[in-house]
């Protein structure tokens, strides 16, 4: 890594000198929830995961076919959600350490982050026992066609609550020292297009295209949780 590179990440002071091995927690967690949300979002576009405007008739038949690729998928997120709560929580308890300066707004990130969690555990329970139900089939009924625009109305919700909780989490790194301007200007994008698709819930849930303005901020946010896990990562070993 070049000077240059190396001051995006270590020009601030460290993070806390008598609890390195939190801010290193916090870090990690931040790159293994972006981890698992890729790794999530590649399995199933490999397994081909139907858009909210497929017909029926072939989510069914998706379903029935890929219940594996489903169930790993879900496997991913009952990891990644513990260590999101994680970096929010602990992320909280950095910047109240730091004489709590942005608390209002880590307290913001933490409460959306448990909504968001709540949404997500919704989402890939119905998508589950989609996976379950679906077995055998080759055409959609009532029912499974109920449960899964639940599903896509659960997920649709989960954006302006990771969007909050991005917009919390940037304002509040920031306003205590713990990143510099870009990245709350990333965390700041990432959150906005989030919510600005969380208004078109409805429109998200029934296969518009604006579920990809929140796909967009979600991936922006991926970015925020890697650049800020690193540097929270660097500063623990350099606190021990």
């Amino acid at each position: 890594m070049s000077s240059a590179q190396g001051a995006l990440f270590l020009t601030e002071p460290p993070v806390t000198s008598d609890r390195p091995d939190r801010a290193r927690l916090v870090g990690a967690g931040a790159i293994a929830v972006a981890v698992g949300v890729v790794a999530e979002n590649v399995v199933l576009a490999a397994a081909g995961a139907p858009g909210y405007d497929t017909p029926m008739d072939e989510v069914a038949r998706y379903f029935a076919a890929q219940r594996g690729a489903v169930g790993v998928a879900a496997g991913l997120v009952a990891v990644y959600l513990p260590l999101l709560l994680l970096l929010v929580t602990g992320l909280h308890g950095i910047v109240e350490r730091r004489g709590g300066a942005g608390a209002a707004w880590s307290r913001l990130a933490v409460a959306a982050g448990a909504a968001a969690s709540a949404g997500f555990v919704l989402a890939n329970v119905l998508q589950v026992g989609l996976a379950i139900s679906a077995d055998g089939l080759t055409r959609s009924s009532p029912a499974f066609e109920l449960v899964w625009h639940v599903h896509a109305a659960a997920f649709a919700f989960v954006l302006p609550m990771l969007g909050a909780t991005a917009v919390g989490l940037a304002l509040a790194a920031h306003a205590s020292g713990l990143t510099r301007s870009w990245l709350r200007v990333l965390g700041l994008a990432a959150g906005g297009l989030m919510l600005v698709a969380g208004v078109g819930a409805l429109a998200v849930a029934d296969g518009s295209p604006l579920l990809f303005v929140g796909l967009l901020g979600l991936t922006l946010w991926l970015g925020w949780l890697v650049a800020t896990g690193v540097r929270l990562v660097r500063w623990g070993g350099r606190s021990r």
